[in-house]
């Protein structure tokens, strides 16, 4: 259950983004439990449905996520035949990803859902306030990489 409560104002940043990723998390699990997708696997037969022949590479750095996760929730794809690897004709070192039959018209089936929870994460937000809103978590994001790379910020703030 979700719950409703206000946000103090010295809340500390770093848990509203968590709550907020909950909450997305939540919504779209209780809609993939019909299909037996993860919000992972669903964000990434998205991502393979709308960027067929993706690499690896290229679905982590368009999903941000960790390298060993998406291998993981991609071999977990392959086993239900959703997800299949190909070859790239151009180099034989790189694999592409693609929809298999059944992945495919499962992710046609869910494309309006993901539609849908990208308008709901920003519904109300002004064109000029979602620039904003990703600008400040581009910072968020390059500070974490620079405390995780070991430099760590000068002082702490609200």
């Amino acid at each position: 259950m979700l719950l409703k409560q206000g946000i103090a104002p010295n809340e500390h940043i770093g848990f509203l983004i968590a709550a907020a990723r909950r909450r997305i998390n939540q919504a779209l699990g209780k809609r993939l439990r019909h299909y037996r997708l993860t919000p992972r696997q669903f964000w990434i037969l998205i991502a393979i449905h709308e960027h067929p022949g993706f690499s690896l590479a290229e679905i982590v750095a368009h999903l941000r996520m960790d390298y060993p996760t998406a291998s993981r929730v991609v071999l977990a794809l392959r086993r239900r035949r959703l997800a299949e690897v190909r070859e790239d004709a151009a180099d034989r070192r790189l694999s592409r990803l693609y929809l298999g039959p059944v992945g495919a018209a499962l992710a046609e089936e869910l494309h309006g859902l993901a539609t849908s929870i990208r308008g709901a994460v920003t519904q109300g937000l002004r064109g000029s306030e979602r620039e904003a809103l990703r600008a400040l978590l581009g910072k968020v994001i390059a500070n974490m990489d620079r405390f995780h790379n070991g430099r760590r910020p000068s002082a702490p703030s609200g």
